[in-house]
């Protein structure tokens, strides 16, 4: 592993917190009948709208935001980084395999894209477990 390795997955993971979070947050209606955007809808066949719902998994999400923001400023703190991975790892393990036990609900492009963008994730989570290679003699890893 090393620290751009490190920036880009942590970075694809904030980005992804900040948008549902943000989106599901300050405005859980739209992102129930939109989410995860881009065209597709894929809440809504999974049960009504529920605002605490929505507003509880947008706090969520900027919950993990925060975390991964803290961990991006310090994306050489091998244990930060390893414990933001396992949080994230933890969430999108089980979020996968919610999915992935409902896919009949969708038609085959929408459940193509759940399961490569939500093992994508899971993906993304195991690499932040592996740490930093060791310092080379120019100073980089």
């Amino acid at each position: 592993m090393n620290t751009k390795l490190r920036y880009g997955c942590l970075g694809l993971l904030v980005v992804t917190a900040l948008y549902t979070g943000a989106w599901a947050y300050f405005a859980p209606e739209t992102w129930h009948e939109n989410s995860p955007g881009f065209g597709l809808s894929w809440l809504p066949r999974l049960g009504p709208y529920n605002e605490h719902l929505a507003k509880d998994t947008g706090a969520m999400f900027l919950a993990l935001a925060a975390l991964t923001l803290i961990a991006l400023r310090d994306v050489r703190d091998n244990r930060l980084v390893r414990i933001t991975g396992a949080v994230w790892l933890v969430f999108n393990v089980l979020h996968f395999s919610c999915h992935v036990q409902h896919l009949d609900m969708y038609g085959t492009r929408d459940q193509v894209l759940n399961v490569l963008s939500l093992s994508a994730l899971v993906l993304v989570s195991v690499l932040l477990l592996v740490p930093l290679g060791p310092v080379r003699r120019n100073g980089t890893r």
